[in-house]
């Protein structure tokens, strides 16, 4: 067995456009009033912190690591932040892998291994995912921008 991984992608929790978008909004918003008002309101520094604040903390969140996804040694990996366990799902098991949708949604908040009505989901950003159906009927879904990767990597593990 190799410990060299055949497909690995890091997916970060700051890096999605759309919330990005949110927070640049805002802090503009706050930027905006805050020179717009002047010498009128004694607390208007607040609002030039709270702007700064919203900027530092949106370049912090691009570094932070929601979750890896590795294949290697026959089976997934899945490992999150701090808290969270590895969830390793054994391709042997596997009986069907297609690439999807995530979601029909336009918005979709990042999760880590969120049961929910027979599916088990992975999503950080982005809109394609991989579904895993094992032979128990368990569908996972791996939300991955790179998921024509994905789903060769897998394909491939699996024939080995």
């Amino acid at each position: 067995m190799s410990d060299k991984a055949v497909f690995l992608e890091k997916q970060y929790l700051g890096r999605e456009w759309i919330p990005i978008t949110i927070r640049m909004v805002l802090a503009i918003f706050c930027f905006a009033i805050y020179f717009f008002t002047g010498d009128r309101e004694l607390n208007n520094g607040l609002l030039l912190v709270v702007g700064f604040g919203i900027l530092i903390i949106s370049v912090i969140m691009g570094f932070l690591l929601h979750f890896r996804t590795r294949v290697q040694n026959g089976s997934v990996m899945l490992d999150g932040l701090w808290t969270t366990r590895l969830v390793k799902i054994d391709l042997n098991s596997v009986v069907k892998v297609e690439k999807g949708k995530y979601s029909r949604y336009f918005f979709n908040n990042p999760v880590y291994n969120l049961h929910k009505r027979g599916t088990i989901r992975f999503f950080t950003s982005g809109n394609d995912a991989i579904h895993l159906t094992d032979r128990d009927g368990l569908v996972y879904i791996i939300g991955s921008q790179r998921a024509n990767e994905l789903e060769r990597a897998i394909k491939e593990e699996m024939k080995k």
